[in-house]
């Protein structure tokens, strides 16, 4: 099972990042009478990885809610220090500072699994500390992988 996450995991990086999607592409309807032009939107290398680790810990937290083996830190997640943003003004010191808290947050749910459950709703608040500051708007489905206390 852990060999087809990290499996799964790569190829969706690898073909992710083939192609390029920033094309201007004109669409003619059937009947020839009018085009659009439009410019389709390319996520940013951060943006990207985000997505990726927002599947990722949707996937850890459905494996601490069943009991199931976490497997191993993805090292995919140490990009965030290097990965390029939308906008690179993004990058400060409060940037640099929460996305180091992040990676030790994530980190935690591997080394200390016997709290599993706490340390991923700290990492998940790491996340929404973030956000709260910087781009706003992921932040109602970042809240959806807290793990609700029973």
């Amino acid at each position: 099972m852990k060999h087809f996450f990290l499996l799964s995991f790569t190829v969706m990086v690898l073909f992710g990042c083939n192609e390029k999607h920033n094309q201007t592409e004109t669409i003619t309807p059937k009947d020839g009478v009018q085009s659009t032009n439009f410019q389709m939107y390319e996520m940013s290398e951060m943006a990207s990885l985000m997505e990726q680790m927002y599947a990722y810990n949707t996937q850890l937290k459905e494996r601490i809610l069943t009991g199931a083996p976490l497997g191993e830190y993805p090292q995919a997640f140490d990009k965030l220090h290097i990965a390029v943003l939308t906008d690179a003004s993004d990058r400060d010191a409060f940037f640099n500072d929460q996305a180091f808290k992040f990676i030790e947050a994530q980190k935690a749910v591997y080394n200390q699994t016997e709290n599993a459950k706490e340390n991923f709703n700290k990492m998940v608040n790491q996340c929404l500390e973030c956000h709260a500051k910087k781009c706003g708007g992921p932040v109602p489905r970042i809240k959806k992988l807290l793990i609700p206390e029973l």
